[in-house]
């Protein structure tokens, strides 16, 4: 694995405000940005101004956060993942298989839109782990 486990918030039509919270608080840098409708895929159009998917860096702090999908409540259990990046195939592979025994696939091991080999595994304890690989 390239790093530490990186904290992801998901907040229910609350990312934007907690981004920039967070971003004063910590006197970060928001270092990505992107909206569900600035996204390559149909949402419908409540969803286009909540955050698909932001990053907040300070030093060596780091995290992610984003917005439920409309009509998908934040509950306990769901809004926090975390996040493993990994090195390479057999190491995104090896950690997918291991994590969904016993637990449950929330989204198959595939080739994404923003250029990674992604998984998202509710792991048997309940935790959240979001498996990615940037393509290089």
């Amino acid at each position: 694995m390239k790093q530490q486990a990186v904290p992801y918030f998901v907040f229910d039509g609350e990312a934007a405000d907690a981004l920039a919270f967070y971003e004063k608080v910590f006197d970060g840098e928001v270092t990505e940005k992107q909206t569900f409708g600035e996204a390559d895929f149909p949402t419908p159009p409540e969803a286009d101004e909540r955050i698909l998917h932001a990053r907040l860096k300070k030093g060596p702090l780091f995290f992610m956060v984003s917005d439920s999908f409309p009509g998908s409540p934040v509950q306990t259990g769901n809004h926090l993942a975390l996040v493993l990046e990994m090195e390479t195939e057999d190491e995104i592979r090896k950690y997918y298989e291991r994590l969904r025994d016993g637990g449950e696939v929330l989204m198959e091991l595939q080739d994404t839109f923003w250029g990674a080999t992604y998984a998202k595994v509710k792991d048997r304890f309940g935790r959240i782990w979001d498996l990615n690989l940037e393509k290089q």
